[in-house]
């Protein structure tokens, strides 16, 4: 889930799709499902414009450059058509600011300690928790694949350290028409990690293995059901072992149903507007806050935050705290700037500069350490800048106003991160495109 647009969802409730008042159309899932009912009440139509900050300021050591964030946000949130974000810096142990803008739902506002889906921050867990193994002696990063998993396609040219960076050569599931038609026409369906890997791995390698880079969640897929096979344990105890509980992670967790702890930040999206035949001009967003997000990653890593978690988690990772120095050197390695480019045929190929370089589970732009997860109405940024100890995290939902006419939207998130960065820290800007 990098920076592009698809989807995730939840079981537990039918989505309500918001159109005119003489277009009203609620989606269902597979027949014979029982879906309790959504928490909240549903969404009426987006308000035409930002609201005010939802939150009283909270304390600072720098009351100047906190307003200077708030404006920021402000402005965007009017611009992009924003719903609702939710921020939070600090320098050090300092807290610059913690905030929440918008609403959740209309007449719901958004408030610091709402809930929401976390995304690929998973994947820097399963990287982190991967390298945790390697530091102790467990295994090894060119381990093949096929030591654990030798019925998988190609797993004997494939190494534990290629799925981790995504240079194992393997399709992404989540480009396939046929998964995405599946995806689509029932966004509460429980996905196995077997069904997601077997999409993946039924097509040849794009490349051989270690010579490039795709985004690819079939990678994560597999090295969460490797990292089953090598440890004996439940992905979900052993991320909870390894990263979560040594991080102070108390708001992070695992869910095998679409599941949200209260208080929920509701997510919106018109991402199926095409699929759906919704034509352009029709207002059209549905609420994917409970669609089913099983499709996503491996089990065990499918889960919710809240803010002083992801801020948590830019920290801990970005500075290695679980890892040996040696380690967290290699899971920021820069080596796909060497070789990574284009393939036709291949809409997550890209060659990776200053701009985007992807680690071991993580992200470099610029001088952060990051991921930056988007899906079902959800965008999220969670970084680290260690030439000055700061870290910011913010995660944003989406008005109609978002949405173009096919229903896509960029990653707000990613896009606030960068002007927030470049208010923070201007010495450190993240590139832009």
């Amino acid at each position: 889930m990098r920076d592009m647009a698809v989807r995730s969802g939840r079981r537990a409730v039918g989505a309500s799709i918001l159109l005119t008042a003489a277009l009203v159309v609620t989606a269902c899932t597979s027949a014979g499902s029982a879906l309790p009912p959504a928490s909240g009440t549903p969404a009426s139509a987006p308000p035409a414009a930002a609201a005010p900050s939802a939150t009283q300021p909270a304390a600072s050591i720098d009351q100047a450059l906190a307003a200077d964030i708030r404006q920021t946000i402000t402005d965007r949130m009017a611009e992009w058509g924003l719903r609702a974000v939710i921020v939070q810096a600090t320098k050090g142990d300092q807290p610059i600011i913690t905030e929440a803008f918008g609403e959740s739902m209309s007449g719901v506002p958004a408030t610091t300690e709402m809930h929401f889906r976390n995304g690929a921050v998973a994947i820097s867990y399963v990287a982190t928790a991967l390298l945790t193994l390697v530091d102790d002696g467990t295994v090894a990063l060119d381990d093949p694949l096929g030591t654990w998993l030798p019925d998988v396609p190609n797993a004997e040219r494939v190494t534990l350290g290629q799925l981790a960076q995504m240079t194992a050569g393997y399709a992404d599931y989540v480009q396939d028409a046929g998964f995405l038609a599946q995806l689509e026409a029932d966004p509460f369906r429980q996905w196995t990690p077997e069904q997601l890997a077997a999409y993946g791995t039924a097509q040849p390698l794009i490349y051989e293995p270690g010579t490039n880079w795709n985004y690819s969640h079939t990678d994560y897929v597999l090295l969460g059901l490797a990292l089953e096979k090598i440890t004996g344990q439940p992905m979900e105890e052993l991320l909870q072992q390894r990263v979560l509980d040594p991080l102070g992670l108390e708001n992070t967790r695992a869910a095998s149903t679409p599941e949200i702890a209260e208080p929920v930040l509701h997510a919106f999206t018109a991402e199926r507007r095409q699929s759906l035949g919704i034509p352009a001009g029709t207002p059209f967003l549905e609420d994917s806050t409970f669609w089913n997000p099983s499709w996503t990653i491996t089990r065990g890593a499918v889960q919710y935050t809240d803010i002083a978690d992801l801020t948590r988690t830019a920290r801990g990772i970005g500075t290695g705290e679980l890892l040996s120095p040696a380690l967290h050197a290699q899971q920021l390695n820069l080596d796909t700037r060497g070789r990574s480019s284009t393939i036709d045929g291949c809409t997550t190929c890209f060659p990776h500069s200053e701009i985007y370089t992807y680690g071991i589970g993580v992200v470099m732009m610029g001088d952060w350490i990051l991921q930056n997860p988007m899906f079902s109405g959800t965008a999220a940024v969670e970084a680290y800048l260690p030439a000055e100890d700061v870290t910011l995290a913010v995660v944003v939902t989406f008005t109609e106003a978002a949405f173009d006419d096919t229903g896509s939207a960029p990653n707000r998130a990613t896009d606030l991160f960068r002007a927030l960065a470049a208010v923070v820290s201007p010495a450190h800007a993240p590139p832009t495109r």
